[in-house]
């Protein structure tokens, strides 16, 4: 099992609805077929670095990698919980991937 997190700008707040969407129904069929585990999610944050307008990223964990290369996403750290909100997956995921 890989460790690696993926993400993928959806655009801003507008923008990010439809590619939000997509993902999510993506994430239920992937999600039923590999048994619903309690670590497979994808969270969004709407992230400003700056710019004048927010853009909204989404973040697939580890075990939605297959999904995350779908959708084209890049590697990337292991997201800080704050902020982000649960787009797809099992609200105990907080807790499996985010432990502390």
């Amino acid at each position: 099992m890989t460790n690696i997190w993926h993400s993928l700008p959806l655009g801003d707040g507008m923008m990010a609805a439809e590619p939000s969407e997509e993902i999510r129904a993506a994430f239920q069929a992937v999600y039923k077929s590999a048994g619903e585990p309690a670590d497979m999610a994808v969270f969004t944050r709407h992230e400003s670095e700056g710019r004048l307008h927010c853009e909204v990223i989404a973040y697939f964990s580890p075990s939605a990698s297959a999904l995350a290369r779908f959708f084209e996403a890049e590697p990337c750290q292991r997201p800080s919980r704050g902020g982000l909100g649960l787009l797809a997956g099992n609200e105990v995921s907080w807790s499996v991937l985010f432990p502390e």
